[in-house]
């Protein structure tokens, strides 16, 4: 991996854990969702070399899935 590409995943990485901060009166599903789209959002990135399309359809599939595992089955 580029020594770019390496600073990109960490810039977003560390924008993911210290806006998780503010997560206090969200849900379980809630939470979840938001990891899986800032999880999502990196996997893309790292698979796609940076494409913000790559990013954007990463976080969109991660935060269906966050969302989805989320559920309390009701």
């Amino acid at each position: 991996m580029k020594t770019m590409q390496k600073l990109a995943v960490s810039a977003i990485t560390a924008a993911v854990l210290f806006g998780l901060g503010g997560c206090a009166g969200m849900s379980a599903q809630d939470k979840n969702t938001a990891i899986g789209a800032g999880v999502g959002a990196v996997g893309g990135a790292v698979l796609t070399g940076g494409s913000a399309v790559g990013t954007v359809g990463g976080a969109a599939v991660g935060g269906l899935i966050g969302n989805q595992v989320g559920k309390d089955g009701k």
